[in-house]
């Protein structure tokens, strides 16, 4: 697992007796499932706090379970990268379950320290500055996700100091494979492997590099505690929005 660099923890609180707990999509490929539980385990330390993954669909624990074995108030971290159907509906009626107080925070992306973790992956597989970029995420046809995720772009193209392209496996983006190009460093817009990593590393075959999918890297343990810090005001104060 990768060192931490550089993380701030000095303003990373909960408050006493508040609980994180992540909620990851849950996929049928395990090892992708651990990916949410070992950042949520990372988090949790850098928070001092005692934490929980949880997952929307397919995979164990589930969500709105959790939220029915509460017993403690509780910060709900989406470890997803865009806003879409499951931060509108899906995870505020699991909240609903809930009998204590509980907070959802924003989606994890997009956000600079994602792009940071990017261009670590990509460095760390033999990507070279200036090297033009395509970033590939799974997609969605909601409109406030693509916007999302041409800001992801644009962070990405901040951090890397130089070009990068947009692509998707689904939706209205255009597809990896019509885009690729020989001399591309291929970013994963994804947390965990599974099968859109899969998809993404038939699809860009040609390219030059293939960069890791995020993973458990520090720096998103970093951006979940921070998330998990800003909602918890919620908790701590109902009424005020996280």
């Amino acid at each position: 697992m990768d060192a931490a660099v550089g993380l701030d923890t000095s303003t990373t609180t909960l408050g006493a007796g508040v609980t994180l707990v992540t909620a990851a999509h849950g996929t049928r490929h395990a090892p992708g499932n651990e990916v949410a539980r070992q950042l949520t385990t990372l988090a949790g330390d850098l928070l001092g706090a005692p934490s929980r993954a949880a997952y929307v669909e397919l995979c164990d624990p589930l969500l709105v379970d959790v939220m029915d074995e509460l017993t403690a108030p509780a910060v709900v971290v989406p470890l997803l990268l865009s806003t879409g159907f499951h931060m509108r509906t899906d995870l505020p009626e699991a909240l609903r379950r809930a009998r204590v107080p509980v907070a959802l925070a924003p989606s994890l992306g997009p956000d600079p320290l994602l792009a940071r973790t990017q261009v670590a992956r990509m460095v760390a597989a033999g990507a070279q500055a200036g090297q033009p970029v395509l970033l590939v995420a799974a997609g969605s046809r909601d409109p406030a996700a693509v916007a999302d995720l041409e800001l992801a772009r644009d962070h990405l193209a901040d951090e890397w100091d130089g070009p990068v392209r947009l692509a998707a496996l689904a939706g209205d983006l255009p597809r990896p494979a019509e885009v690729v190009r020989p001399g591309d460093a291929v970013s994963p817009y994804l947390l965990a492997e599974g099968f859109f990593a899969t998809k993404v590393r038939e699809e860009c075959a040609e390219a030059a590099v293939v960069a890791e999918v995020l993973g458990p890297h520090p720096l998103l343990a970093d951006l979940v505690a921070r998330r998990a810090t800003a909602a918890a005001v919620s908790v701590r104060h109902p009424g005020v929005t996280g």
